[in-house]
């Protein structure tokens, strides 16, 4: 995956059948995905479990090396979890700065093992956390909803977050979590948003490619009319 500021929609795949898991990930690439964002909770940071490396592990074997698998680690200690991460496949490994008391080491070993860093943030964290590391990392992640549960409601006083990356970091890969879809899309894009990760409005959606491509236009307009305004 290229590394410079495009338009990426990442379905979550924790919106799909479990059961049926790498199918949901072949079948939502072949849609035009163009990555995978997988959803890691610990029970700890967040009040929910999900999986960890052992799904990842055989997620990369069904679905072969193409597909960037963007690891959204929910978890209390993500240290813990950067060596296991990347021998299993993961692409991306994103931590959460309210869960590290040394986001630097944390990014170096990252690198070291050979993924990008994303760093996230929740709702209640300033963007200004963010900022020292942002030369460092190859995305931020603005959380729109309280992590730790799908089909929660888009919050867009997050929007200003967005907007302040953008203006302060104008090459940084910036994306947006929880609640996005057709009718929270033009508010990620305008603020500055290229990446956009979309869990049931694209995966629970009769015509997920349609939906995709919806979200991909308008993100790549309000990158042309940026460019245009410069």
């Amino acid at each position: 995956m290229s590394n410079n500021c495009d338009v990426k929609i990442g379905p979550s795949i924790l919106s799909s059948d479990l059961a049926c898991l790498g199918q949901e990930c072949i079948r939502m690439m072949d849609c035009g995905a163009d990555y995978l964002h997988l959803d890691v909770m610990d029970g700890h940071f967040v009040p929910n479990i999900t999986f960890g490396h052992p799904m990842v592990e055989c997620l990369r074997k069904t679905v072969g090396q193409d597909p960037f698998f963007d690891m959204h680690m929910m978890v209390s200690r993500p240290e813990q979890w950067v060596k296991p991460m990347a021998a299993a496949g993961a692409s991306q490994y994103t931590f959460h700065i309210e869960a590290t008391t040394n986001p630097g080491n944390l990014i170096k070993e990252i690198k070291e093992s050979g993924m990008k860093v994303g760093l996230a943030l929740k709702p209640g964290t300033t963007v200004e956390e963010l900022a020292p590391w942002a030369n460092q990392i190859d995305m931020a992640l603005v959380m729109t909803v309280e992590p730790g549960f799908g089909g929660q409601k888009f919050m867009e006083d997050m929007m200003p977050k967005v907007s302040w990356l953008r203006s302060q970091f104008p090459s940084l890969n910036i994306e947006v979590d929880g609640g996005v879809g057709p009718d929270t899309i033009h508010k990620c894009a305008e603020a500055g948003a290229n990446m956009i990760v979309s869990g049931s409005a694209v995966i629970g959606s009769d015509d997920p490619r349609s939906v995709i491509a919806l979200l991909r236009t308008v993100v790549a307009e309000a990158i042309q009319k940026r460019s245009l305004d410069r």
